[in-house]
């Protein structure tokens, strides 16, 4: 623990920001014109727009794209400080948050606290089965997963039997939300379309990608006409899609599922795997809420009031996927509005002494959903409005765009959008041992190389 807590000098309103996700940024950017302080802690130096991490993890994007750097992002904020650490501890009752940067804690004394922290990737009690079936949570992520399908092609290459080739060409996608149905989508178009043509002396086409989930249906929140419309039309891509399927085990060469009507289980040999199927909010959201006297949810996320504070503290707000309020979903439209919420409520106390029981409650507008199946192809529902096919593709990329941080960000994807359309090429491909391997195994199987 840091000997004292830090403090901005002068006596005005602290806030503490705990994540720099759309939560947090959309917090901070509300009271960039208030009379506080802000400090914003993230355990990375960058903005992630995580929608698009399935398509860094296929060679559709860069990481840069979908990123910005934060300090960048609040440069003409001067109310503003960014910390870089892995917050570790909150003390409710002591109004402090200790951060970690390397070994190096850091701990923040504040008059308001904001836990905008979001959510990692669940594997419903089976941690073991990361090892082999990364999420796609984080950059690092994506850049794993675009190594282990590049890998795949190769082992391919050096197959000497058709048995051996056909099983490296076997990917399993794990859950079919809007992640797991645009990964199925790409990892097919990566096998049916970019991949041919004398890449490699086999023909990529061979490719199976399968799709389990547990649900009846893809995509559950867009309905049941969008859901068989997507899977439909993956089907047409070659994926094959298993549903009412709960996976029972991983390992490093397969993925075994139980069919949940009949109880039968199946195996599918596999050495690439993908895991899309819920989240669990960061730990610190349990650690307040134990604090508050409130019970936070098995998935981690925490009930909040109308306000989004937690238990009977005025002073503490946790937002986007970590909050449990009228069964709203963990999207980024939801950490957007919760975030400009919760930091225009602040400014009012602030500076209008508007007193607690006087906030107006958080009401959350639904926007819509979307998801791209495959190229030209889109499935939107908005309220009572579904619209599929290439008008949804478009209405995908706009949105999506917008939100992008930066005009050089939306430019460089519109580009990279409209080539990997009309070209089945695709320019971000490389990847390196350290993410494949990690970084630590890598170089000590290049020592073992150079022995």
């Amino acid at each position: 623990m840091a000997e004292h807590a830090v403090r901005p000098a002068g006596n005005r309103h602290h806030v503490v920001i705990v994540g720099a996700g759309f939560g947090g940024v959309n917090a901070a950017q509300q009271l960039a014109d208030a009379d506080v302080d802000i400090t914003l802690i993230n355990d990375t130096n960058h903005h992630l727009f995580p929608p698009l991490l399935y398509q860094v993890a296929t060679g559709l994007m860069s990481s840069g794209e979908i990123t910005g750097d934060i300090r960048q992002m609040f440069s003409n904020q001067d109310n503003i400080r960014i910390v870089r650490g892995r917050v570790e501890t909150i003390d409710v009752e002591g109004k402090t948050v200790t951060s970690l940067e390397g070994e190096k804690p850091s701990t923040f004394s504040y008059d308001s606290l904001i836990i905008a922290a979001g959510a990692g990737q669940s594997y419903f009690g089976n941690d073991h089965f990361a090892e082999f079936a990364p999420g796609l949570k984080t950059l690092d992520h994506a850049f794993e997963i675009r190594a282990r399908l590049l890998a795949a092609f190769e082992r391919a290459e050096l197959a000497q039997t058709p048995e051996e080739r056909e099983e490296a060409l076997t990917f399993v996608i794990v859950g079919a939300g809007p992640t797991g149905v645009e990964l199925a989508g790409q990892v097919a178009e990566m096998a049916h379309r970019a991949f041919t043509k004398g890449r490699y002396s086999f023909s990529p086409e061979q490719s199976k990608i399968y799709l389990i989930d547990g649900m009846p249906q893809v995509l559950p929140p867009f309905g049941k006409r969008l859901g068989k419309k997507a899977q439909r039309e993956l089907e047409k891509a070659g994926v094959t899609v298993i549903l009412n399927a709960m996976v029972t085990n991983v390992d490093a060469d397969s993925v075994t599922y139980k069919d949940m009507k009949t109880e039968q289980e199946t195996t599918i040999k596999s050495p690439t795997k993908i895991w899309s199927a819920g989240v669990a909010a960061s730990p610190l959201g349990k650690q307040v809420a134990d604090q508050l006297g409130v019970e936070a949810e098995r998935s981690g996320k925490v009930p909040v009031n109308a306000d989004l504070t937690v238990g009977e503290d005025p002073n503490v707000f946790i937002i986007g996927d970590m909050m449990s309020r009228d069964k709203l979903p963990g999207v980024a439209q939801v950490a957007i509005q919760s975030g400009a919420y919760v930091g225009k409520i602040i400014k009012e106390q602030v500076e209008h002494d508007v007193a607690p029981e006087n906030r107006d409650a958080f009401e959350y507008f639904d926007k819509g959903s979307m998801a791209i199946v495959d190229r030209f192809n889109g499935v939107v529902k908005m309220g009572k409005v579904e619209i599929t096919g290439f008008i949804g593709w478009l209405m995908w990329l706009a949105v999506h765009a917008s939100f992008l941080t930066g005009n050089r960000n939306r430019a460089v994807a519109l580009f990279e959008w409209t080539i990997n359309a009309l070209s089945p090429k695709r320019h971000n491909l490389a990847v390196t041992s350290g993410q494949l391997w990690g970084n630590q195994a890598a170089s000590e199987r290049d020592d073992e190389a150079e022995q």
